[in-house]
């Protein structure tokens, strides 16, 4: 390594953000990057470890985490730029919204802060596109072979560039009306600026990659259409069925679905056409946020800055642990709780709360009814019990349902092509392949709701997995 001390040598230094009071004026991004000389001194703390389980263990896509880290201490930073494509489509995209469980795995996060593997990532792709080292990469020779890609989130698009570049052609259909999928439309505009998918989607045109927009395979397309066009057909339609709130009263028009409500902020940042029903907005309003997870907190920063008045925000599970507990130890990744972005934004958060009721007037909501739970380890399980007495109302104007997602969508393409499903509800496939030898599936579809670097890795396996099958 560059330095073989410099983990002694050089603390942590954290990436700056603007004020809060700054960025909810906005829905620019909040990150201030880091001097050369400081990200030099971040790398240079990358130790020389017998096993780098950041990258073994850590990392879905397997980025050589200590390799980029000595390139950017040396000053290689095209190099680093180059190694890093070698295992990841879209650093510029994991560099912002992964949970860098390559951080928790690290092995400085023993007894130390981990090294800045993430902002590292992100800086080495940004220059890459400032410096034009990121550019098309079309393929030489063609195979003759086509390929259908249904879904354009980051499975998808792996999935399809992989292809493109093997030599296949390779056909995008989404059925939204512009692509991204999710990084376009569940992803907030502060949290990733849809300025840096399209800079990417550029470069994936130009290695020939067709997307075909505001199609919904299954209904505008049959599948004997698909079968008859296409080689072969991957389905990388993620895990888009939320999971409902099975209350009395969660029908109401003023209760929406967290995607929903996010997807209709980000047409607005961008102007593009909402469609459909006028969507909520918070400005003035009593919001409940009904869910604590990574989508709740969106939801959050997206009300703060269209102005709500009041924010609550309930989980029915416990609050998770400030620092690692026992229970999960290094290298795996902990679930922490960071009550600093919440509290900043003016939103109270309550914990081991469920919701029993959603009353009000019409179709309308105005009261979220609420008990509070606790939890407790019975035979290895842990078993809820209610607390009488603790019930609670709370005023509603708006209640956004972040509960997560069930899986796939079964209704139209999914039932249409006969595809297995496993227990849960999700798409069954062996090494990439279904049960329907000329359809493969990837990412949440198959997985279930998962992050981001997983459904890069998985598409670039899948993209494997269909080269060798059309060619054999």
């Amino acid at each position: 390594m560059g330095e073989a001390k410099g983990f002694l040598k050089y603390s942590r230094e954290d990436v700056g953000h603007r004020p809060f009071e700054e960025c909810v004026r906005d829905y620019r991004e909040s990150v201030l990057p880091l001097s050369d000389d400081a990200l030099r001194e971040q790398a240079a703390r990358c130790m020389d470890c017998g096993v780098p389980f950041c990258h073994a263990t850590g990392c879905p896509v397997q980025n050589v985490i200590p390799d980029v880290n000595d390139l950017v201490y040396r000053g290689g930073w095209e190099e680093a730029c180059h190694l890093l494509h070698a295992t990841n489509n879209f650093p510029e995209i994991t560099g912002r919204i992964c949970p860098a469980p390559c951080e928790s795995a690290c092995t400085l996060s023993i007894n130390d802060s981990p090294v800045l593997i993430q902002h590292i990532e992100l800086q080495i792709a940004e220059r890459g596109f400032e410096r034009g080292w990121i550019r098309p990469l079309p393929a030489s020779d063609r195979t003759g072979t086509s390929v259908a890609v249904i879904g354009s989130g980051p499975s998808g698009l792996a999935i399809a560039q992989q292809l493109a570049r093997a030599g296949h052609g390779v056909v995008v259909f989404e059925a939204d009306e512009r692509v991204g999928g999710l990084l376009r439309y569940g992803i907030p505009q502060f949290k990733l600026e849809k300025r840096i998918l399209d800079r990417r989607l550029y470069q994936l045109a130009a290695e020939g990659i067709r997307f075909e927009t505001g199609v919904e395979v299954g209904a505008d397309l049959s599948v004997r259409y698909l079968h008859r066009t296409f080689d072969a057909v991957c389905l990388a339609v993620g895990a888009r069925q939320p999971r409902p709130l099975p209350v009395p009263g969660a029908e109401r028009d003023n209760v929406l679905f967290a995607l929903d409500y996010l997807s209709a902020q980000n047409c607005r940042c961008t102007g593009e056409p909402i469609g459909g029903a006028v969507p909520a907005d918070a400005a003035d309003k009593d919001v409940v946020i009904l869910g604590g997870g990574a989508t709740g907190v969106d939801c959050i920063g997206t009300a703060r800055r269209q102005g709500a008045k009041r924010i609550t925000q309930l989980e029915i599970q416990p609050r998770p642990p400030a620092t690692r507990p026992a229970s999960i130890p290094w290298p795996r990744w902990p679930c922490l709780n960071d009550d600093l972005t919440a509290a900043a934004l003016g939103c109270e958060q309550r914990w081991n709360v469920m919701t029993t009721d959603l009353v009000g007037k019409g179709a309308r909501v105005e009261w979220v009814h609420a008990r509070e739970v606790e939890w407790k380890l019975t035979d290895g399980r842990w078993q809820m019990r209610e607390i009488p007495g603790s019930d609670f109302t709370l005023a509603a104007d708006l209640v956004i349902l972040a509960l997560g997602f069930l899986h796939a969508v079964h209704d139209g393409l999914v039932r249409d092509l006969g595809v297995e499903l496993d227990d849960r509800g999700n798409i069954r496939a062996d090494e990439y392949q279904t049960s329907v030898p000329w359809v493969f599936a990837a990412g949440d579809a198959v997985s279930g709701a998962s992050w981001v670097a997983r459904a890069i890795r998985a598409g670039r396996e899948t993209a494997r997995a269909v080269d060798r099958w059309v060619r054999s």
